[in-house]
């Protein structure tokens, strides 16, 4: 069983996996390259570059600007709500403090070894026999070598840049500047200049908008569209919580795909035609940004969009369009990241490149011992976070023997069955598409043992079942029974809604309380609530079959016949 584990990474998916080998009584030792906790969260005076610099360090740093598009009671820690008086949607630096209070309240810091690279991950010779590691770190120059019996690498999506350049004729013949988004800080440095935004992603999105205060026009090209949500939604609730819910998630399951596409995309084009804006998407494309800001400054000209650049020039662009736009000073490419494993050996380094070869996203199917986890590898429709703290609770499970994998035959055989269909066009590669929230939520929690019974829940406590089947799918649900079970869970949930509107009552107006709970199912859904109960009674065999066998310990075989 294994006892050592080295976490590579103290981001928000390292401080998770240090306290679920804590949970699990484990003994982590974290590796963080950097001088303090957080990950790309972290940024300080001292992280920024001028636009003519790059970053000292390479590492990849979030934006003075950003804030999270994911509100609070969803991207928490399944155990340790956010203070009620956060803002639903925060800034960086409210963010990464709330990773110091997480990482304080269960003193994770002395774990960590700051300014310390990881070198090499590789076998053991007797690894087959006991799926250890060696390690080799290196701190201010001094390398030390350690045996651990399992590794969890927590380096994330957003390493290496990717600057597709190759992809853009003409672009070497360019004289103005060429940034990637991830040396962008903020806006100082463009004022009165014409930038091109290539890439419409959340990040592209950000920046154009961004750019639009100080830039003398900001030009933003895209390839597919995208569809452009708001963080609010009906009602002004955070939009994740109210689409992110079991009851819609039945209804989903139900529901033809078509159908489904149909409602959503009427839904969308609701607030405003895509299609009139420039961003109406390629068929067949399901690529959803969130800004809040980006259709207004299209309305007011302050960002154009543009289709795909077909050349570039010395001082221009060439659109797919035909089109031209002279006197371009700045390109700015949002278009992603590339990840790595540099410290791991052949042929596992290529092989965890490959999404489709880790089982569940999380373990390399080519290991004879599940001793080595790739955690937050994962393009969620939802909380990040969330989903690399269940990650993290599998897999330090995994990792003591208390949940099994298939053997790494069947394991690899899948894979690769799977990558030939893929090859020859018989199957959709669904590793390149977000994963479904719930359903992926549930699948890991299903492994561990935490996955909330709904109908089990109404026989118990009807009105928990009620909020967690019509209410939002919060972390806090994870947690209410199983391994890792919090006794504060059910309260959480309950008083979600409490801590959503908590930070908004600023401003105390006599006489204009009201009861909460229901009214916010009742707003955001009647319609919704009522098709997933109509469905849920027509496929409830299930459920009555678990109300007898509960009943029937308390009510005489007589009356149970007559059930």
């Amino acid at each position: 069983m294994a006892r050592r584990v080295a976490v590579i990474g103290a981001g928000v998916s390292g401080l998770s996996s240090i306290k679920c080998c804590l949970d699990e009584d484990l003994e982590p030792t974290c590796f963080e390259r950097s001088n303090d906790i957080g990950g790309l969260w972290k940024f300080t005076v001292a992280n920024y570059v001028s636009p003519q610099e790059t970053s000292k360090d390479g590492m990849t740093r979030v934006y003075k600007s950003l804030v999270t598009n994911v509100c609070k009671e969803m991207s928490c820690y399944s155990d340790f709500p956010f203070q009620e008086d956060y803002p639903n949607f925060m800034n960086q630096g409210k963010f990464w403090y709330y990773l110091q209070e997480f990482a304080e309240h269960f003193d994770l810091l002395k774990y960590i070894r700051f300014r310390t690279t990881v070198c090499s991950v590789t076998k053991r010779p007797d690894f087959s026999e006991t799926g250890q590691w060696d390690v080799v770190t290196e701190t201010e120059g001094k390398q030390e070598r350690a045996v651990f019996d399992a590794v969890m690498v927590c380096t994330g999506h957003f390493l290496n840049p990717h600057l597709p350049l190759e992809s853009f004729p003409g672009i070497h013949n360019f004289t103005g500047q060429i940034l990637h988004s991830q040396e962008y800080r903020s806006p100082e440095g463009f004022q009165g200049k014409r930038v091109l935004v290539i890439g419409l992603g959340n990040t592209g999105g950000d920046v154009a908008v961004e750019l639009s205060r100080t830039a003398a026009q900001v030009l933003l090209s895209t390839r597919t569209g995208a569809w452009v949500i708001c963080r609010s939604s009906e009602w002004g609730y955070p939009y994740n919580m109210v689409v992110t819910r079991r009851c819609l998630n039945f209804i989903a399951q139900v529901l033809p795909s078509c159908v489904l596409n149909w409602i959503q995309e009427k839904k969308m084009n609701k607030r405003f035609n895509h299609e009139h804006y420039g961003l109406s998407i390629t068929k067949g494309a399901r690529k959803i940004i969130v800004n809040d800001e980006l259709p207004t400054c299209i309305l007011c000209g302050t960002v154009t969009m543009k289709t795909s650049v077909k050349e570039f020039t010395e001082t221009s662009a060439v659109f797919e369009d035909g089109t031209v736009e002279e006197n371009i000073d700045t390109v700015i490419f949002a278009t992603g990241y590339t990840f790595s494993f540099p410290f791991l050996e052949e042929p596992l380094k290529s092989l965890c490149t490959k999404k489709i070869f880790l089982y569940k996203q999380v373990f390399p199917s080519n290991l004879e011992r599940a001793t080595l986890a790739i955690i937050g590898l994962i393009s969620i429709k939802g909380s990040i976070l969330a989903g690399t703290e269940l990650q993290a609770r599998w897999a330090t499970r995994v990792f003591k023997g208390l949940c099994k994998i298939p053997p790494t035959q069947k394991l690899m055989a899948e894979a690769t069955k799977k990558e030939q269909l893929i090859k020859r066009g018989v199957m959709k590669d669904i590793t390149k598409d977000k994963l479904e929230f719930i359903p992926y939520m549930d699948d890991l929690a299903a492994c561990i043992g935490t996955k909330p019974s709904v109908p089990i829940l109404f026989l118990k406590d009807p009105r928990l079942a009620w909020e967690v089947f019509f209410g939002p799918c919060t972390p806090y649900q994870y947690r209410l029974l199983g391994p890792g079970k919090w006794d504060g869970a059910r309260n959480a949930i309950l008083t979600q809604w409490d801590r959503t509107l908590k930070p908004l009552k600023t401003r105390t107006i006599p006489d204009s309380t009201k009861p909460a709970c229901m009214s916010h199912y009742l707003k955001l859904g009647g319609v919704p609530i009522l098709l997933a109960s109509l469905l849920l009674i027509y496929k409830s065999s299930l459920f009555f079959k678990l109300v007898r066998d509960h009943l029937q310990v308390r009510i005489s075989p007589y009356l149970i016949s007559i059930w």
